[in-house]
């Protein structure tokens, strides 16, 4: 069978190649841009094809071989300029397909050097496992990290599902407001909706989560949390803005919880950061990260940069700026719709948060 995939899953094997290539992993700063003074160098990158066959990739100490090995077997050498080859003829192919696809010359070398599909498999939120030299403590740990791709579509950080449900109560609002507004049935209803809401004298308040999970998560960042994001959600919603950063410049405005301004913008890069390294709404977080080397980028221009541990503060500056909340299905997840219970008339909103 054909081995295909978007831009994003071929991303996934063009940072193989680029990363084995170049032998090391350039760590970027909060504009991503490389910081040359930065990077690891590269002692393998593991993959597990099936249960139980672990293939490394291990370019020598000159930097111009690639040994691939099976349970600690040699199985084959071949020049690091092949693999760089490979890696600029598939981000050429990527920079010119469009939606599902297939690189024939990129599936044949891959499939000589024991890769049958596009993602490697993974218990966690890592998408590439690999061993790097920590110049800076001298340890040379195997971590994970998750890759996203400027290649294709904007990928989403958090995906949307009933999981990712706020419940507001809306005040100021009467029974018959209920049939009147949830008949606006336009293709922008859920920011017309609002609109009529707010028109008629509605006021949203959070009461609560949809997801006990999910609100548990938010928890361990702060109590508090829940809350935060209840007011970027509302602000969202009411077309007051649509990227992270400028949402919490509204939070900070409003100023809900009487904390500064540093309070919010910390954890709102804290919870963004907890999301990418594997918070997940409906699985239960015990506070480490799954990707636990941090992220990798491939940028438009086809650098591979890194987001690691010793760059933390960079990787949520980042984050906070290249973030925004999108609207998903209404239907599917089942909000932007009011309704009566216990005598209160409440609406969800959806929290989804996407790429820019």
């Amino acid at each position: 069978m054909a081995i295909t995939g978007n831009k994003g899953e071929w991303s996934e094997i063009y940072a193989f190649l680029r990363l084995l290539a170049d032998g090391k992993l350039f760590a970027a700063d909060e504009q991503l841009n490389c910081i040359s003074s930065i990077f690891f160098p590269i002692m393998k990158i593991i993959r597990e094809e099936t249960l139980g066959k672990t293939y490394e990739y291990r370019p020598d100490m000159n930097n111009t071989v690639i040994e691939i090995y099976l349970n600690d077997r040699q199985l084959l050498r071949l020049p690091a300029t092949k693999f760089d080859a490979e890696a600029n003829h598939l981000y050429d192919a990527v920079n010119a397909k469009r939606g599902v696809f297939k690189v024939a010359r990129t599936e044949t070398f891959i499939r000589s050097i024991y890769i049958t599909k596009l993602k490697a498999s993974s218990a966690d939120k890592s998408d590439i496992k690999i061993q790097i030299h920590d110049v800076y403590t001298g340890y040379e740990n195997v971590v994970g990290f998750s890759i996203k791709s400027e290649l294709g579509n904007s990928p989403t950080l958090l995906n949307a599902g009933r999981t990712t449900n706020f419940i507001y109560n809306v005040e100021g609002l009467v029974a018959k407001h209920i049939s009147q507004i949830n008949a606006i049935n336009t293709q922008t209803k859920i920011i017309d909706r609002m609109k009529a809401i707010s028109e008629a004298g509605g006021r949203l308040n959070f009461e609560t989560m949809e997801n006990e999970t999910f609100r548990e998560n938010l928890y361990m960042i702060d109590s508090q949390m829940p809350s935060i994001v209840a007011e970027m959600l509302s602000g969202y919603y009411a077309k007051i803005a649509t990227d992270c950063e400028e949402l919490t410049d509204y939070v900070i405005r409003i100023n809900p919880l009487s904390r500064s301004a540093d309070f919010y913008k910390h954890k709102i890069k804290e919870m963004l950061c907890a999301i990418a390294l594997g918070m997940k709404p409906a699985t239960k977080w015990n506070g480490t990260d799954e990707a636990s080397g941090g992220y990798i980028i491939v940028k438009t221009n086809g650098d591979v940069l890194a987001y690691h541990i010793y760059n933390r503060d960079a990787f949520k500056g980042y984050l906070l700026k290249n973030t925004k909340l999108d609207r998903a299905s209404t239907s599917r997840h089942d909000f932007a719709t009011l309704y009566e219970e216990n005598g209160k008339i409440k609406i969800k909103l959806n929290l989804q948060i996407r790429f820019i």
